[in-house]
C-alpha cells in the first residue's frame, strides 16, 4: 500500500469564503499515481472547514445566510471566546460544516455522486490557510 500527502496553501482575502477545490485534490491524485484507495482532505485550521457538496453560487449564499443565523459574526461580546479573538462564530460554523471529507477513488479517479465537489470553507480569513491531503491504496 501507498501513501501520498500534500499540503494546498490558500490565501483567503475575505473572512468567510467558499472554494472549490475539486482541481487542486484530483491534481493531487494524479501525482500520487494511486489507482484504488482513499482520499482524506482536512482543513489543518480550527476556523475552516471541508465539505462535498454541489457547486452552485445559491447554494452557497444559502449557506452563507444559513450560517450566519446559526452563528452570526456580531455582535462580538455575545461570544465567552472573543476576548483577544474575535473569531468565536467561525469555530462554531467550522464545527457545524465538518473537518474533513474522506472520497474513494476508484481508477485512479475520485469517485464522486452526481454533483458532488469538494470545498473548502474559510471562517476566518484574510490570511493564508492550509488544507492537508493524504491518499493511501494502491
Amino acid at each position: 500500500m501507498k501513501s501520498f500527502r500534500k499540503v494546498l496553501t490558500l490565501d483567503i482575502p475575505k473572512r468567510r469564503q467558499l472554494v472549490n477545490i475539486t482541481p487542486q485534490v484530483s491534481a493531487a491524485l494524479i501525482e500520487s499515481g494511486i489507482r484504488e484507495g482513499l482520499c482524506l482532505v482536512n482543513a489543518m485550521h480550527i476556523t475552516a472547514s471541508v465539505f462535498i457538496n454541489d457547486d452552485e453560487s445559491g447554494l452557497h449564499a444559502d449557506f452563507e445566510r444559513w450560517l450566519e443565523k446559526l452563528a452570526p459574526e456580531k455582535p462580538y461580546d455575545q461570544y465567552a471566546h472573543n476576548g483577544f479573538e474575535d473569531n468565536a462564530d467561525a469555530h462554531l460554523k467550522r464545527t457545524i460544516m465538518g473537518r474533513e471529507v474522506v472520497v474513494a477513488v476508484t481508477e485512479g479517479r475520485l469517485d464522486f455522486g452526481p454533483w458532488e465537489q469538494i470545498f473548502y470553507g474559510e471562517f476566518d480569513g484574510k490570511r493564508t490557510k492550509r488544507l492537508l491531503i493524504k491518499i493511501i491504496g494502491e
